[in-house]
C-alpha cells in the first residue's frame, strides 16, 4: 500500500487498488481538479505544439 497526499487538498490518503478516486481523496477533490484545468486555471508549462486559432489577438 501506497502512502501519498491528495494533489488537490494535501490531506494524507493510503492508496489501493479498490479507491477509485486515486491520487484524490474524495470526489469532491477530483472534480475542483477537473473545473481547476477547464477553467484553464491549471496549465502546463511550455511552448504551445499547435497555433492557437481561437487567439483574439489575429496572429
Amino acid at each position: 500500500m501506497l502512502e501519498s497526499n491528495c494533489p488537490n487538498c494535501n490531506i494524507g490518503i493510503n492508496w489501493t487498488s479498490d479507491f477509485p478516486e486515486r491520487p484524490f481523496c474524495s470526489v469532491r477533490c477530483k472534480n475542483n481538479d477537473f473545473i481547476g484545468w477547464a477553467n484553464e486555471e491549471k496549465t502546463i508549462a511550455g511552448n504551445p505544439s499547435y497555433e492557437d486559432i481561437f487567439s483574439e489577438d489575429g496572429a
